[in-house]
């Protein structure tokens, strides 16, 4: 079911992501991210001079190479457009990513090594959806294939478990998946 009709409005700015996952042929896997910006009216950029409507505010590219266990082994990033003459530069700051794990704590450890004026916004932001694209491209894989899961000690939490709504420890999916770890909050039974 899509939205409510909206109010009569006006487009102003439009930014586009995009994330894609692949198998290569050596093993591992690339999680492409592209992220653009644009709005529907021209505008002076001190840097640019004029930029005109819908050509990118932000044109920007990802690329996470990952191992079976989320450890990232290659990173490229490219800014195609930014607002200002250094924003390009900042792209070689992302390497700090190699040797990271997606897992739990992951925007917290790439903030860490890129927030501020270490790093990009836009390609921080970007790593998010990045990362639940890596699960959604290596997850049903590697369990049709039933490949081992990555290195996780048996008795450790799930760590799915309480990441969002349908995964909370006292709801129905826990209780089916994980039911060592399904707390009954309900005090009645």
């Amino acid at each position: 079911m899509p939205l409510s009709p909206p109010n009569q409005r006006e487009d102003i700015h439009r930014r586009v992501v995009t994330c894609s996952g692949h198998e290569r042929f050596d093993g591992m896997w690339d999680i492409d991210g592209h992220l653009v910006d644009t709005k529907t009216y021209a505008f002076e950029n001190q840097y640019r001079g004029t930029v005109e409507a819908g050509v990118p505010v932000h044109e920007m590219w990802l690329r996470l190479t990952i191992d079976d266990d989320f450890c990232i082994k290659e990173v490229e990033a490219v800014i195609d457009h930014g607002p200002f003459r250094p924003c390009a530069r900042a792209s070689a700051n992302f390497q700090r990513l190699v040797g990271l794990t997606i897992g739990t704590g992951w925007m917290r450890k790439v903030r860490a090594r890129l927030g501020g004026p270490a790093g990009c916004t836009h390609l921080v932001e970007l790593l998010g959806p990045m990362a639940t694209t890596a699960f959604q491209t290596i997850w049903p894989l590697r369990e049709s294939r039933g490949a081992a899961k990555p290195k996780q000690a048996a008795e450790k939490k799930p760590g799915l478990l309480d990441s969002c709504y349908a995964l909370r420890r006292d709801g129905e999916v826990a209780r089916e998946l994980w039911p060592a770890y399904f707390e009954s909050l309900d005090e009645g039974g």
